[in-house]
């Protein structure tokens, strides 16, 4: 597996929506953050759970491992989390595990259960189901107290060494009845990594496909997959010096963002004005 391949593709998944343009807490749509991925506490009468449901060709004792991250909201910001488990393939098993995390300053405590089973299906094809739940308590009434107890751009990572996942968007025939009965609750699993591999999937709050990558010229975050980095960099460049002063006092990472922008060379804002990489 390109680990660090992987890596920044499920980074872009957890912070996907984090901040949008104008990168202000003043501004209307980023007071009602959170879109993606939220696993609420039960008791907050949302969806308090995410299931997982993909399928992987490998003999048996190949070891499976899950990765479930998270962003854990302190203050107006968040950070992220992370529950890991491995175990190996059999015909059938079942394995879950309790977790918690204590509170920093301006952080609510959080807790849930990372459940996986493997079930086998076929020869060597066997289904794999991991579900990630919510089991923080919650004695509040509104969307503001429950984010801060919620699981927010939920994400699992499966990989393995002596294996292989199948697509579920391009399964091969003799496998597409099986892909077909995979149920995904919240959730987008994709392969992920070099092109062609198939050792690790991200599975996705946001609908992606097999293979998605950063593109090369991206200087960096900007949270929102749904526009282009050269349109948000001029809007940042339009800004006046107060709400610049404002974008640099609302958050860490969009202080961060206003920086780069401004420190950005020529060269490099031109890279953003498009490339074609395919007539296919």
């Amino acid at each position: 597996m390109n680990a660090k391949l992987v890596e920044e593709v499920a980074n872009a998944v957890l912070y996907e929506g984090y901040l949008l343009y104008p990168y202000r807490s003043s501004s209307v749509k980023n007071q009602q953050r959170w879109n993606f991925g939220v696993v609420h506490p039960p008791a907050f009468g949302e969806t308090s759970s995410m299931q997982t449901e993909c399928l992987v060709q490998c003999p048996i004792g190949a070891v499976l491992r899950v990765r479930v991250r998270f962003l854990h909201l302190i203050g107006e910001q968040a950070m992220p989390r992370e529950v890991e488990m491995s175990l190996p393939i059999t015909a059938a098993c079942k394995e879950s595990q309790e977790f918690a995390f204590e509170p920093l300053e301006e952080q609510e405590p959080v807790q849930g259960r990372l459940a996986v089973a493997i079930e086998l299906l076929t020869g060597d094809l066997f289904k794999v189901h991991a579900q990630i739940l919510n089991t923080t308590a919650f004695e509040g009434s509104s969307r503001e107290e429950a984010l801060k107890r919620a699981f927010i751009s939920t994400h699992t990572i499966l990989s393995m060494e002596h294996g292989q996942f199948i697509s579920l968007l391009d399964p091969p025939a003799e496998s597409s009845e099986h892909a077909a009965a995979c149920k995904n609750i919240g959730t987008w699993p994709v392969l992920v990594g070099e092109d062609g591999t198939m050792d690790a999937m991200l599975s996705s709050p946001i609908i992606l496909y097999d293979y998605p990558k950063i593109a090369p010229e991206s200087p960096g975050a900007l949270f929102d997959g749904t526009e282009i980095d050269e349109i948000l960099t001029l809007r940042i460049m339009t800004l006046t010096d107060q709400e610049k002063m404002e974008m640099a006092s609302t958050d860490d990472r969009a202080k961060e963002i206003l920086e780069r922008t401004e420190s950005m060379p020529p060269e490099q804002f031109m890279k953003l004005h498009g490339i074609l990489r395919s007539l296919a």
